[in-house]
Order: structure tokens, then C-alpha cells, then sequence
């Protein structure tokens, strides 16, 4: 018997999200916003986040400053998650600047403590932790050694895997990684990601993971909603129509929301709409956290947009 839902390990920042812009600025030029957060962020903690907002009991695992960790733990209680699987370091949290249009977002980041995430992993006691969970979410760029060291043994355990490395380009674009991808259950990579994995659009990146066999093929359009590999057809997702103002973290709402169909072994339409439902509504508020789904929402968006 399994004690948690979920473990979701990776990387955690201090967010300061600045929203509502019309444009970029040009090099040299100033805009301006009222909108601004600060806010936890990182891909770990929003999924994390998601998760135990819809009820599900989620143990998240990283690194954290020293100096930030009172603050981080507060605000990660808030939404019922706790802080024992959280190590802190001597030094600073990561911190990313994130600057956000209605239509997109860059990030300006500074690692941190994340730098030692993969140090703290090593150590015996954490394979433990994980195997408790009914579900593993890895939210950073996994490497060849942890993987080989983690993902066999996880699944002899009967816990189910996925994997969101994000933007890391260094990560998407060595050939030694592609192991890692065919070991993990779901891998989550956005249109950007799935690009530089294949060289092609998302059909294309569909179409990849089933010559190299890969237990899945799922890949997020942002505002377009979702694609997934089926056996016959490629299986496209809508997102809800929604007021969007930020969309920092919709795609780590949206591997919360895959994640829960998962969970109630629902079938593979249900998760990615559940998926798209939620990586829609997060971006409701400025910041990765305000605006993500209770189960009730997910309910009544789900009624609204789907029938």
C-alpha cells in the first residue's frame, strides 16, 4: 500500500512575475506593468501545487535556500504541501525573473541551490521517499546516471513515471538523453521542446517517439491545447476558452491535470483533457500559483467548455 499519490522532485525558484504587457520591449526600451508577484515557482513546486489543490497528497523534493526556506515553506503550506522533503543548502534559492505578455513569456533565471539538486538525490534515502508514492514526477533535467539509477527500480515497484526537463537545451539536444526518454512512462515536452528533440513540428515529434518506441508521445500547444500518440490517430486536446493573464506555469498546471487522470486511471482522452482544463485555468492570475483549479473548478470548467 502506497502512502502518498505523488512525489514530484526538481527544482524550486523564488518567481518574480511581471504580467500584463502588450509587447516586448525593444532592446534599449522601457515598458511598464501594474502586475507584478512574487511568487514560489519552479517547475516542481507549481506542479506539486496543482496537485494537492485537487486533493491529491503530493511530497515535494528539492533544494532550497537557507535563507528564503521559512518563507518558501509558508507559502507551499498554503496549499497543503508540505516542507519535510525539502533539503536546504548554505546558499540562495534559484530566483527567475518572469516577464509575460497574453500570448507568451521569457524567463531571466538564476540557478542557485537547484545546482546541488542532483548531490542530494544521490543519497540512499530518497529512492525510498519515491517508492512510496503511487506516482514519480521528475520536473528538471533528469541525468543518464540518475535515471539508470532510479527509473527501473521505480517501476518494479509499481510507480508510475514522467518527466517535464523544460527549456534546457543542453539537456533536449544530447543523443545520450534519448535513454532516459524511452525509460520514463510519459515524458511532457511543450511544441518548443518537442522541436528540438526531433527537428519537426509536433506531428513530426508524435511520429518520432513511435519509431524510437517510447512508452508515450505527448506534446503541449499552449493556448491550442494538446497532442498525444495514439495507436490510429494523433489525439488533439482543446484548451478552454480563457481570460488569460499570465501564463507562468501553465504547462506544469497542465502535467498536474495529466497526472490526476492518470491517478484514476482514466482513459488517455480524459487525462489530456483534464490536463488542458487545468493548464487553461492557472493562467487566470499573475503568477504560477493563484490561478490553479480546485477540483471543483476543474468540474464546472470541464462541464462549461466540454459538455
Amino acid at each position: 500500500m502506497k502512502k502518498l499519490d505523488i512525489a514530484v522532485v526538481g527544482e524550486i525558484y523564488v518567481d518574480h512575475i511581471f504580467a500584463g504587457f502588450s509587447k516586448w520591449p525593444e532592446p534599449g526600451e522601457e515598458v511598464f506593468t501594474d502586475e507584478y508577484v512574487q511568487e514560489v515557482g519552479g517547475g516542481a513546486a507549481i506542479t506539486a501545487c496543482a496537485l494537492t489543490h485537487l486533493g491529491r497528497t503530493v511530497n515535494l523534493i528539492g533544494v532550497i535556500g537557507k535563507n528564503e526556506a521559512s518563507w518558501i515553506e509558508r507559502r507551499l503550506s498554503d496549499f497543503g504541501v508540505s516542507g519535510s522533503g525539502l533539503h536546504r543548502g548554505d546558499g540562495c534559492t534559484g530566483t527567475t525573473a518572469s516577464v509575460s505578455t497574453k500570448m507568451d513569456r521569457s524567463f531571466f533565471t538564476y540557478v542557485g541551490e537547484n545546482a546541488e539538486l542532483e548531490k542530494h538525490l544521490a543519497g540512499g534515502s530518497i529512492l525510498q521517499h519515491l517508492m512510496e508514492a503511487r506516482h514519480v514526477h521528475f520536473a528538471m533535467p533528469l541525468s543518464v546516471a540518475l535515471a539508470d539509477r532510479l527509473l527501473e527500480k521505480l517501476a518494479a515497484a509499481d510507480c508510475t513515471t514522467s518527466l517535464d526537463v523544460g527549456h534546457q537545451i543542453v539537456w533536449l539536444q544530447d543523443a545520450a538523453n534519448l535513454k532516459t526518454c524511452s525509460k520514463v512512462q510519459y515524458l511532457l515536452p511543450n511544441e518548443r521542446e518537442a522541436r528540438i528533440l526531433c527537428s519537426g513540428d509536433a506531428l513530426a515529434y508524435l511520429d518520432f517517439t513511435r519509431r524510437k518506441q517510447w512508452p508515450s508521445g505527448i506534446v503541449k500547444l499552449g493556448a491550442a491545447g494538446a497532442m498525444m500518440r495514439t495507436d490510429d490517430r494523433p489525439l488533439v486536446m482543446q484548451s478552454p476558452n480563457i481570460d488569460v493573464v499570465d501564463t507562468t506555469g501553465a504547462g506544469d498546471a497542465f502535467d498536474a491535470g495529466f497526472i490526476d487522470g492518470l491517478l484514476d486511471e482514466e482513459a488517455p482522452e480524459e487525462c489530456m483533457r483534464r490536463a488542458c482544463i487545468c493548464g487553461g485555468l492557472s493562467t487566470r492570475r499573475a503568477g504560477a500559483l493563484r490561478g490553479l483549479p480546485t477540483r471543483d473548478e476543474l468540474k464546472g470548467c470541464y462541464e462549461e467548455s466540454y459538455g
